[in-house]
C-alpha cells in the first residue's frame, strides 16, 4: 500500500500544483487513499521531494532533480521489494513489478545515476530502461539478479 500511495503522490505532483500537505492529502483521498498528515510528512522525506518555484510563481512540490543526492536504502529497498523479473531485448531491459509499483522502481534506478543507463519509461507495473550499448545489457541485468538475489539470500 505505501509504495501505491507513494507512486501515487509522484504522479499527483507531476501532474498538478500542490503546495500544501493539505493539498496533496485532499488529492490523495480523491484517488482512494486514505491519509495522515504524519503519512504525507513521511512520504515527502521518503520520496525526497522538494519544493520549487512554478511557472505560476508559487512553490510546489516536485520530486528532485539533484544528481548530487545520495542514493537512499529507501529507494534500494523499493527497487528489491517491488521488482518481479528482469528481461531484455536489444539495448531495452524490460522490469516487471508489483502492480502500480513501477514508477517508484523506475525512480530508484534513475536516482542512482548507474552507468550505462540512458534513461527510463515507467508504467504501472512494467518500466523500460534504454541502455547506452547493447553490448553492456548482460552487466546491467546481471547487476539487477544480483540485488535480487542478494534479498532473497537476506530474508
Amino acid at each position: 500500500m505505501r509504495y501505491s500511495r507513494q507512486n501515487k503522490i509522484v504522479e499527483i505532483i507531476n501532474n498538478n500544483e500542490v503546495d500544501t500537505q493539505e493539498k496533496l492529502a485532499a488529492l490523495l483521498r480523491e484517488s482512494g487513499f486514505e491519509v495522515t498528515q504524519a503519512t504525507i510528512s513521511r512520504d515527502i522525506k521518503e520520496l525526497q521531494l522538494v519544493k520549487t518555484l512554478s511557472s505560476s510563481g508559487k512553490y510546489k512540490y516536485a520530486v528532485s532533480t539533484s544528481k548530487d543526492m545520495p542514493v537512499t536504502d529507501r529507494f534500494v529497498k523499493i527497487f528489491r521489494e517491488t521488482v518481479t523479473s528482469v528481461d531484455s531485448s536489444g539495448n531495452i531491459i524490460i522490469v516487471k513489478t508489483l502492480s502500480g509499483c513501477a514508477n517508484a522502481a523506475a525512480e530508484a534506478l534513475d536516482t542512482s545515476n548507474l552507468p550505462h543507463i540512458k534513461g527510463s519509461i515507467a508504467g504501472d507495473n512494467t518500466f523500460i530502461l534504454i541502455a547506452d550499448d547493447p553490448d553492456n545489457v548482460p552487466k546491467i541485468i546481471d547487476g539487477f539478479k544480483e540485488m535480487l538475489y542478494s534479498r532473497a539470500k537476506n530474508d
